[in-house]
């Protein structure tokens, strides 16, 4: 199955942009007659002929449509602060788009290493791990956001912090700590972990402090972890 990502579609007529278009007739030749799938990213999976293979412009027609493909059974946001090697961050986005991840929040703590995202670049990558696993529904991609906000933002699950200090209370194997189909949010901190003021801050609004093993994970493997175990967790 080919798999081209149009957020702006809308049956039954849509033209690919130029380099979509390029990609379709030049890179994978395909013709008039010849059929693709599109997804809006919100978990419409189009079915689609080509009626004009124009390398520029080319122009398709829907021809069925399933509605929420694939849909997951729980929502699934990770706050990740991103590594001071970009590369290691885009890397757990496209693995955990692979995996199954509804939001992924960029989040500023006080230790980080990286303030700064490029949101284009990031968004790149996360369109390409969509495209190449056939999902129908594309990770929101927040900006960067300071822990503290992300920390009062309002949400209808349970969440969970992982870090590497002394636990306040309770401390969880984190497959251990969820359901299926529950909504699940998740912060895996920086290179340096979460200040303990931070750590401290999260569990008195109720995150619950989770381990993931007895191994010391780097933050983006363990992000990638996390988003596996919730995942198993739901039998995906």
């Amino acid at each position: 199955m080919q798999l081209f990502y149009a957020p702006d579609i809308v049956p039954p007529e849509y033209v690919l942009d130029e380099d979509e278009s390029k990609h379709c007739v030049r890179v994978l030749r395909l013709g008039v007659g010849d059929r693709l799938h599109i997804t809006d990213g919100r978990g419409e999976l189009h079915l689609c002929e080509i009626t004009d293979a124009n390398p520029k412009r080319c122009a398709v027609r829907v021809v069925s449509t399933e509605h929420e493909f694939e849909r997951m059974p729980y929502r699934l946001i990770m706050a990740v602060a991103p590594t001071k090697n970009i590369e290691r961050f885009e890397w757990f986005a496209e693995k955990a788009t692979e995996v199954g991840v509804s939001e992924i929040i960029p989040i500023e703590c006080a230790h980080s290493e990286r303030r700064i995202i490029k949101r284009e670049r990031e968004e790149k990558v996360i369109t390409a791990a969509v495209k190449q696993s056939l999902k129908a529904y594309h990770p929101l991609l927040h900006d960067m956001t300071p822990l503290r906000k992300v920390l009062d933002m309002p949400f209808d699950g349970r969440r969970f912090i992982a870090h590497c200090d002394r636990a306040r209370g309770e401390r969880v194997y984190f497959p251990k700590a969820i359901a299926p189909s529950e909504n699940i949010m998740v912060l895996i901190g920086p290179e340096g972990d979460f200040s303990p003021e931070e750590i401290t801050a999260a569990v008195e609004r109720g995150f619950v402090e989770i381990t993931l093993g007895h191994q010391r994970l780097r933050t983006e493997t363990a992000a990638v972890v996390a988003t596996v175990m919730a995942a198993t967790a739901n039998g995906e």
